[in-house]
């Protein structure tokens, strides 16, 4: 038969033809065989879909959770076996330290580097806020009359330098060249005049560091509390207080202070922190340093941090968090919890984990926090000049903790204060940048030897502090790692080897 077909369509007798052929069919034993046998085949193709779909999930699971477990496990034995270098390396290279002995001849001690090797990598805990018993409000606070009662004298501060001979090829340097019977006498809480940073050349030679316009100074002259923070080398991102926890008593009242570099101030302004028309960003008045005097930016920031009663002459209190923090509490309220209420000219809490110098000695040489060697010569120092190296663990110990966590800071600005904070950088300046290296060691000598001098130092639990702010991490874990110059070393080997002691050992 032929088939027509118009507009693609069959003719309507064609169809009709073959409705027939199928309606005959259907009604056929056959043909019903065929239909059930389609159904069968339906269901059957259905349930097989099913377990295939079943059995490929199941297989994608079973592989991402291989997956998670090997590079879980592989985290691990990195995390295990990173240090293996440099103990390999050490253990080639033993780090025999020069000590001087009770005949005034050197002896080596290998004190720190065999101790690294056999260190045990520290389990991580978690650490939470506690309680702090803050006043409801600032409505009425009043600084207490007996409570600046403290140890008065008077200090000055070296401002520049004179060349002591016209063969003195020194540089000028922002803490300026102590020596060591200056660094001894600096220790005593008497009138006197000291190396405490800002320290210029004679004249005609480049300003030493740490420039700040006059306008800014000006503003920070006016300042009767001060907190004050810094960045340097876009380290962090810039953490603004939490403006609904602070008092508008306070913000009327405290100043508060970011110090940036050229270089910070950039990079927050290409990620939308921008200072408006006044200087400010949120509650921070942005003030730009020119002139960093240090290479090392973790040095750098020891500066704002330890001598806030340089920036801020005019201050009574300053509160001091590190960059890496925001302040979640009001100042005054943190003033007078830890300063009025206990009668403390400088409060700051302890380390959350270590407590003895011994134990961050080699917490900074397992970490590669700076130079082994440097590190190894200061310790070396302060263990010659009666650094206890045990635990405080007795009653009668002046301190909970040798170690400090540094990052939040509440000082009274009176002598004994400035003078310990004016010690703590001097250690710093000459030695390494670790502040926590220094603390115990600043702190034990100036209380020896001023007995009858006492300096109210108030240390706090670390869960009060994670109360006060909140912590973040830096933005760049490694621009805070310095290195010991070859010039830095022979200045510390200068000062163990002419050093004398004076607490005995």
């Amino acid at each position: 038969m032929a088939l027509y077909r118009t507009n693609g369509e069959l003719l309507i007798e064609r169809r009709s033809i073959i409705d027939e052929v199928f309606n005959s069919f259907g009604k056929s034993d056959h043909g019903s065989r065929v239909l059930r046998r389609g159904r069968r085949f339906g269901r059957i193709t259905k349930h097989k879909l099913a377990r295939w779909i079943f059995f490929l999930t199941a297989l994608i699971s079973i592989l991402l959770t291989v997956y998670g477990l090997k590079m879980f496990l592989q985290a691990k034995m990195e995390s295990k076996f990173s240090i293996i270098p440099l103990n390999l390396q050490e253990e080639r290279n033993p780090l025999d330290k020069i000590v001087l002995s009770d005949d005034g001849k050197t002896s080596k001690e290998n004190i720190v580097a065999s101790a690294v090797v056999n260190m045990p990598k520290p389990k991580r805990q978690k650490h939470f806020p506690c309680e702090v018993g803050f006043l409801e409000s600032v409505e009425g606070l009043v600084e207490p009359k007996s409570y600046m009662n403290s140890t008065w004298f008077s200090l000055e501060y070296v401002d520049h330098e004179e060349r002591t001979s016209k063969n003195d090829l020194s540089e000028p340097r922002f803490g300026g060249h102590q020596t060591l019977e200056e660094r001894e006498n600096s220790f005593y809480a008497k009138n006197q005049t000291l190396r405490c940073g800002f320290v210029k050349g004679p004249p005609g030679h480049p300003s030493t560091g740490f420039d700040i316009n006059v306008k800014d100074k000006a503003y920070m002259y006016k300042c009767k509390v001060a907190v004050s923070s810094c960045i340097f080398g876009s380290s962090d991102f810039l953490r603004r207080p939490t403006s609904r926890l602070i008092s508008q008593y306070s913000k009327d009242n405290v100043c508060f202070v970011m110090f940036l570099d050229d270089q910070t101030l950039s990079k927050l302004s290409s990620e939308g922190n921008s200072p408006d028309e006044r200087g400010y960003i949120g509650l921070w008045k942005i003030v730009v340093v020119k002139n960093l005097p240090y290479e090392d930016m973790r040095r750098t920031g020891k500066v704002p941090k330890f001598l806030s009663h340089r920036l801020f002459p005019n201050s009574r209190y300053s509160i001091w968090l590190d960059s890496k923090t925001r302040l979640n509490s009001d100042p005054m309220l943190i003033i007078e919890y830890f300063l009025w209420r206990r009668k403390a000219e400088y409060a700051i809490s302890n380390h959350y984990d270590r407590h003895n110098v011994w134990e961050e000695v080699l917490q900074n040489k397992r970490l590669n926090k700076y130079n082994h060697t440097a590190i190894d010569e200061q310790f070396n120092f302060y263990l010659s000049d009666g650094l206890p190296k045990d635990d405080p663990s007795k009653s009668n110990d002046p301190l909970p903790s040798y170690v400090p966590e540094g990052s939040f800071i509440i000082r009274a600005h009176t002598p004994m204060s400035n003078l310990f904070s004016c010690l703590w950088f001097n250690e710093v300046d000459r030695f390494t940048s670790r502040d926590q290296l220094s603390f115990a060691y600043t702190y034990l000598k100036l209380r020896r030897m001023n007995p009858e001098r006492p300096f109210q130092l108030y240390m706090f639990k670390d869960c009060e502090r994670r109360a006060l702010v909140k912590l973040f991490r830096h933005r760049d874990a490694h621009y805070t790692k310095g290195t010991a110059t070859a010039k830095e070393s022979l200045l510390v080997h200068f000062v163990a080897k002419d050093f004398t002691p004076l607490w005995g050992s």
